[in-house]
Formats: structure tokens, sequence, C-alpha cells
């Protein structure tokens, strides 16, 4: 799509499984050091988890796809 191949495609998803994994680490760290809100920062990690979740899927399709 627009010139991209399954190859950067898996690269950028992979970029963006690495910041969300980051991202979960600072909002952590935010939690423990109570400048967020406890209920607030385990809604963000709820979502955090969720989206790990999806883009380890996608990444695991994706690969298959290319690997075959």
């Amino acid at each position: 799509i627009g010139g991209s191949s399954r190859k950067d495609f898996v690269h950028k998803l992979e970029i963006s499984y690495r910041e969300a994994r980051e991202t979960k680490y600072w909002i952590r760290l935010l939690k423990e050091s109570e400048l967020l809100e406890v209920k607030l920062a385990d809604s963000f990690l709820t979502d955090i988890d969720e989206i790990l979740k999806i883009l380890t899927a996608i990444l695991k399709s994706s690969k298959a796809i290319t690997n075959s």
C-alpha cells in the first residue's frame, strides 16, 4: 500500500511495539512516584496492555506471512 513493503510494515509495527513498552514503563514510574493518580495510571496501563496484545498478534501474523 503506497509503496510500502511488508518488511517496512513489520519494521514500523516493531517500532510501535517498543514505543508502547516504553510508554508503559513511564506510566508505571509516574504511578509509583505518585505523580499520576493510581486509577488513571491503571486505566492507561490496561489500555497499553491491550495495545501490546494487538500489536503482538499483528506482528506474529505478518511475520508468518513474510516468512512463508
